[in-house]
C-alpha cells in the first residue's frame, strides 16, 4: 500500500506491506450540510445559550473580536466576515470594531501575516493588533490562585466575542471557548499557572470532566463577561464542517461533543507501529504545534512500540525555553522530574515529548538538523520510507501499524474486548 502523509504544504510518501497495516485512521466524514457560508449562518442565527448577537451588541459600542494566530488553524479569513456583516447591520461602525490575535505565548505576526489571516480587505478595513502580554490589566484570581490578567483592550472593550476552531488539546480537553481569551490574551506567568496542571490526571486530550486546566480557563467568565463565541468545526483538509454560537461554555460543549463524533475513534488493539502526520501546514509548522499530534499517536502504539512522526517543523522548535531545556537534560526523564518542580512554557512541551517516550521510541521525519532531532531524545530520518524500513527492522517483518494522517484531528480509543 502507497501511503502520502501531508507534510508542510505538501505530502511524504511510503509502501508498507497490507498484510502489516491494522487500521488507518481517519476523522469521520461529516454529513453533507452546505457551504461553509451556509453552516456559518446556521450558527450565529441559532445560538445556544444567549440571544443573538442583534440582541446583545448595541450601535456604539467598543467591539473586541478575538481570533486565533498564525499557529492554528482556524480560518479567520472565512470565520470573521459573517461576524463582521452581523454587526454592521446591528449598526456598529467599523472604528468601533478591534480584531485582536490572541498569542498567547508565541511571537508577534508581521503585517504580512496579519493579512493573510484576515485577508487584505478586513486587515484595511478595520483595526488589527497582536496581544500584547506586557499591557494586560490584573482582575483577580481563580478558585485555585491562577492569576487573571488580560489584554488591555479586551478588558477595556463594552464587548467580547471570541473566533476559534474546535480541535482536540492535549491537555485542555479541546481549543475554542474561552481558551481564546484565557489564557489566548493574558500574561505569560498566567498562562504558566493555567498549564502546570497539565500533569493533573483529568488533563488530557478530549475530555472536559475533571480537568483542571479546562476548569481553571473557563473561570474567566466569573471576572469578565465573555459575550458571545462563534466556533467552528474542520475537517483535515481545514474546511469548515460546522460552526457553533452562543455561550461561551454550553456553545463550546456542542462542538466538543461535534467533534467526538467525527474524531474520537476506536481501535481494538494497540499497533507496534503508528505513522503519524501533525496534519500539514499549519499544524507542523514547529515542534511546538507539532506535539499534539504525537500525543493522540501514543494513545494507539502499544508499550515499547515505534512512532513515526511526520512533522515539517520548517520554524524549528517554537520556543526557546524549550531549545534550553533540552540541552541541559541529559536524558528524557530530565524532563518530566524538571516540570514537574518548576513549570515553565515551552518547557512542557518537552517533557511532554518525553512522557511519550516512556512508553514508545520516536523516529522523526522533519526539516530540522538532525542534531536538532537528537536534543530532545527522538531518531531523526531522512524521509518517510527510510522511517518505516528503519521501524521494521526494529519491530520484525510482522510488526503491524496504524496509520494517521491527520494525527492532530484522530483521537485513537481503545477499546477493551
Amino acid at each position: 500500500m502507497k501511503l502520502h502523509l501531508p507534510f508542510g504544504k505538501t505530502a511524504m510518501e511510503c509502501e508498507i506491506p497490507d498484510r502489516n497495516i491494522l487500521e488507518i485512521l481517519q476523522p469521520r466524514q461529516a454529513t453533507k450540510v452546505g457551504s461553509a457560508e451556509d453552516i456559518m449562518e446556521k450558527g450565529l442565527s441559532s445560538p445556544i445559550g444567549t440571544p443573538p448577537l442583534r440582541q446583545i451588541v448595541r450601535p456604539g459600542e467598543k467591539i473586541a473580536l478575538i481570533t486565533s494566530d498564525i499557529t492554528r488553524p482556524c480560518p479567520s479569513m472565512k470565520v470573521l466576515p459573517p461576524v463582521l456583516k452581523e454587526l454592521r447591520g446591528i449598526g456598529v461602525k467599523d472604528e468601533d470594531i478591534t480584531i485582536i490575535f490572541a498569542l498567547g505565548s508565541h511571537r508577534p505576526h508581521t503585517e504580512d501575516e496579519m493579512r493573510h489571516l484576515v485577508g487584505d480587505d478586513i486587515f484595511e478595513r478595520y483595526r488589527c493588533i497582536d496581544h500584547d502580554p506586557s499591557d494586560c490589566v490584573r482582575l483577580g484570581e481563580t478558585s485555585v490562585g491562577t492569576p487573571v490578567e488580560i489584554f488591555r483592550p479586551v478588558v477595556e472593550a463594552d464587548r467580547r466575542i471570541c473566533i476559534g476552531n474546535i480541535e482536540f488539546h492535549y491537555f485542555a480537553g479541546y481549543s475554542g471557548g474561552a481558551k481564546a481569551i484565557f489564557p489566548g490574551v493574558s500574561t505569560i506567568k498566567a498562562i504558566q499557572a493555567n498549564h502546570r496542571m497539565m500533569l493533573d490526571e483529568g488533563s488530557r486530550t478530549g475530555n472536559i470532566k475533571g480537568n483542571t486546566v479546562r476548569e481553571d480557563l473557563e473561570e474567566i467568565g466569573n471576572l469578565l463577561k465573555i459575550d458571545f463565541i462563534f466556533n467552528v468545526v474542520l475537517d483535515p483538509e481545514k474546511r469548515i464542517i460546522h460552526a457553533v454560537a452562543g455561550d461561551y461554555i454550553q456553545a463550546h460543549r456542542k462542538g466538543c461533543e461535534i467533534l467526538d463524533a467525527l474524531g474520537k475513534i476506536t481501535i481494538r488493539e494497540l499497533a507496534d507501529l503508528v505513522l503519524v502526520s501533525a496534519g500539514g501546514f499549519p499544524k507542523d509548522i514547529n515542534v511546538y504545534q507539532a506535539q499534539k499530534a504525537l500525543d493522540n499517536a501514543v494513545c494507539a502504539v502499544r508499550p515499547g512500540g515505534v512512532v513515526i512522526w511526520v512533522a515539517s517543523c520548517k520554524e524549528g522548535l517554537g520556543s526557546k525555553t524549550f531549545s534550553d531545556w533540552i540541552a541541559e537534560a541529559h536524558q528524557p526523564e530530565d524532563l518530566i522530574e524538571r516540570v514537574e518542580r518548576d513549570f515553565q512554557l515551552g518547557g512542557h512541551k518537552a517533557a511532554a515529548i518525553a512522557v511519550a517516550l516512556r512508553r514508545s521510541s520516536i523516529l522523526m521525519v522533519s526539516e530540522l538538523d538532525d542534531p536538532v532531532v537528537r536534543s530532545f531524545f527522538a531518531e531523526p530520518a531522512e524521509d518517510l520510507q527510510q522511517a518505516v524500513n528503519k521501524a521494521f527492522s526494529i519491530l520484525g517483518p510482522s510488526a503491524k501499524a496504524i496509520v494517521m494522517p491527520a494525527g492532530g484531528s484522530t483521537l485513537p480509543v481503545l477499546v477493551e474486548n
